[in-house]
């Protein structure tokens, strides 16, 4: 029966666990019994100079996931491929994730799919708000907000300070 394992790496040398592993699987011919190898990655977009631009980044550094159907040469199969440490599970006997887990960390659920935004500014910073109706008003940063991929800004208008909501590709760095 395939299931999804995850599977310890030094962390860094996922991408190199992956090709080894995919190496061993066609020279031993274990084709049959491992369907996948996927390093759990995510796409976040970043603005960086006042453009946005999409990364990759990993959502479990050290680990690799595999579908494989666990047996005894599957598990030694794995278990033996350079830079892999061992399953998550116990000792001797590898616990297979979950359906929910692997749909999160494969980043099947609808709320994950869009790319995430990371803010690259910091509560107090100086910016100025270059489109929208406000564009050319400079302010600062009260408060920040990732998950709506918004920042707070106080902008003087007619002498006073206002809390202004603005999206992270509405401003920049001053």
């Amino acid at each position: 029966m395939f299931r999804w394992y995850a599977v310890n790496t030094y962390s860094g040398h996922e991408n190199k666990v992956k090709n080894n592993l995919q190496h061993r699987v066609t020279s031993l011919g274990q084709e049959r019994r491992v369907r996948q190898i996927v390093i759990p990655t995510e796409q976040i977009s970043e603005i960086k100079d006042g453009q946005k631009v999409q990364i990759e980044r990993r959502t479990m550094p050290g680990y690799v996931l595999v579908n494989m159907d666990l047996n005894e040469d599957s598990w030694g199969l794995v278990k033996g491929t350079p830079g892999v440490t061992g399953f998550v599970g116990a000792q001797n006997n590898p616990v297979p994730l979950g359906q929910g887990e692997v749909d999160r960390l494969l980043n099947r659920d609808v709320d994950t799919a869009r790319p995430r935004a990371r803010a690259q500014f910091s509560i107090g910073e100086s910016v100025k708000v270059i489109s929208g109706p406000l564009s050319d008003f400079s302010g600062e940063i009260s408060e920040i907000n990732e998950d709506a991929a918004k920042l707070k800004v106080l902008v003087s208008i007619f002498g006073r300070e206002t809390p202004v909501e603005v999206g992270f590709d509405q401003v920049k760095k001053v």
